[in-house]
């Protein structure tokens, strides 16, 4: 990097550029796809970072990276708050800027405690790029993704669907991606001094790629007939007296209109509580069912007794009058349930908010033929972790073994905006982690079937109404991520940190940069 940039952290144009490049990562996730960038825009922040010492200072630096990144990343927000909450437009980028603020005191608490390091313990370039800020940073993406109930939308792994880093993702998930790609980022930051990290990055590239080409899982079974349904139900009318007997009559024409061995609703495309639908609703469906060996998935809230209500789906077998029944198990905060301390600032926005109940993180998946459905309502297939689980719940005879996974979604509260690109990216990334298909079926988009390998392999249009009719085959097995979650890639990340501690204590680390600047 033979550019010139004020290196103090007096100068506040430091984090102003750490803030912008932050906010570039937009780019590097779907739709855009530019992947590169992601690994770019974090070797600047590392190469900043060997120019910073002392806590303060490296906090700032990464909490305005991490503001970029995060209020870009899930602008998108403004809408649902906006357009669908009633908030006032100043009011929701208010909201999404400190959303963005609190996200990245995570960030800020990683950086700066590697800087505080740094300043400590004088630790050389090589150790520092490729081993404490890898290590942190993974750290610090994992933390997110699990405290106060986590949100790891826009990891920096999701950008790396279609690289050639993708094929470690059946074997160390999502974060280990984010820390290969770290490690690569201190390659790039390394090279104007050490020339062999070139080697190091394209032998990450080049082991991503020989990954890729293991097949993990095997087909099991015979491929099942699938009809997707996306109603294309306008969030602000989803509610609405009037709307709520069209969305009824909506989905039983759609589901009654053609037999599949698998057809499936959105996500609360049922827009009642089951003990409120008309009294021959769910009957006149398992009648269908029976008659045409359909089975059915329905998206839809239950109620289990006085406030308490779960957002479930219900599966309709030909062959048993049982109903299957899964609960959400990860809920949104503010959208399913309040954080305490927070009903204020709900009651200002005029969405029908409450408290879920919450299911239990191992259920049984639903009998399709000879396949066995895994559902997960939207949100829920952000955590790899729990889907991860539950196949390996499967391993110990918990729970039958899942051989396609199934997301209903209505993320109609964001619009026409890189959300539902962004979404249908995540779900591509569980389908390579667990080496299965994934079905997709969404009120307004993206509805979608995936293969075992993240390959979209055909979709609807999204903002119109339509069916999607597939032909899918489950697959069986376990990929190293599916047994062991995040685990190895955690495990990772402390040795790298661990690595560094003992050159810092042997004093075995390369000597100083004499071009380092501070």
């Amino acid at each position: 990097m033979n550019f010139s940039l004020p290196t103090t952290s007096r100068s506040p144009l430091v984090y102003l550029v750490a803030l912008i490049a932050g906010a570039l990562n937009v780019f590097a996730f779907a739709p855009f796809g530019l992947w590169p960038i992601q690994i770019g825009t974090l070797a600047l922040l590392f190469w900043l970072m060997m120019r910073e010492t002392g806590f303060a200072h490296g906090a700032l630096l990464g909490w305005a990276y991490g503001t970029g990144w995060i209020v870009a990343g899930v602008h998108w927000l403004y809408i649902s708050m906006h357009r669908y909450g009633g908030l006032p437009g100043w009011m929701a980028v208010v909201a999404v800027i400190l959303l963005g603020v609190g996200l990245s005191v995570f960030t800020a608490l990683g950086t700066g405690a590697v800087a505080e390091a740094k300043k400590r313990w004088a630790i050389a370039p090589p150790a520092f790029l490729l081993l404490v800020m890898p290590g942190a940073w993974t750290l610090v993406e994992w933390t997110r993704g699990w405290i106060f109930t986590g949100f790891p939308w826009v990891s920096s792994g999701y950008a790396h669907t279609a690289s050639p880093l993708v094929g470690y993702a059946p074997v160390i998930g999502v974060y280990g991606i984010a820390l290969v790609s770290a490690v690569i980022a201190g390659c790039l930051a390394l090279l104007p001094s050490r020339k062999i990290a070139i080697a190091l990055a394209v032998l990450l590239f080049a082991g991503g790629l020989g990954l890729r080409g293991i097949d993990w899982t095997k087909p099991h079974g015979n491929p099942v007939t699938v009809r997707l349904l996306q109603g294309n139900v306008p969030q602000e009318m989803k509610f609405m007296p009037g709307q709520i007997e069209a969305a009824l009559s909506l989905y039983h024409g759609m589901i009654v209109e053609k037999p599949a061995d698998l057809i499936a609703t959105p996500e609360t495309a049922i827009p009642l509580l089951s003990t409120q639908l008309p009294p021959d609703y769910l009957q006149l469906l398992g009648d269908f069912s029976m008659r045409s060996k359909s089975h059915l998935v329905l998206g839809i809230p239950v109620s289990d007794g006085p406030r308490l209500y779960a957002n479930s789906v219900l599966g309709i077998a030909p062959d048993t009058t049982a109903m299957y029944r899964y609960d959400k198990h990860h809920l949104v905060p503010f959208g399913e349930f309040i954080p305490p301390g927070f009903r204020w600032f709900v009651e200002m926005m005029k969405i029908p908010l409450g408290d879920f109940s919450r299911g239990a993180l191992l259920q049984p998946p639903f009998a399709v033929r000879d396949q066995w459905v895994l559902p997960n309502i939207c949100y829920e297939d952000l955590f790899g972790e729990e889907i991860a689980a539950q196949l390996a719940g499967s391993r110990e005879g918990k729970i039958p073994q899942a051989t396609i996974l199934l997301n209903v979604s209505n993320i109609a509260w964001f619009g026409d905006s890189i959300a539902l690109p962004q979404h249908l990216q995540i779900s591509q990334m569980r389908s390579i982690e667990t080496g299965r298909p994934m079905l997709r079926s969404t009120n307004t988009g993206v509805t979608a079937v995936i293969g075992p390998k993240g390959d979209v392999l055909s979709q609807l249009p999204p903002f119109e109404k339509g069916v999607l009719a597939a032909s899918v085959q489950g697959f069986k097995g376990f990929t190293p991520y599916s047994l062991y979650g995040n685990f190895p890639a955690i495990g990772l990340a402390v040795l790298l940190l661990f690595a560094a501690g003992i050159l810092v204590l042997t004093k075995r680390n390369i000597p100083h940069n004499p071009l380092e600047t501070r």
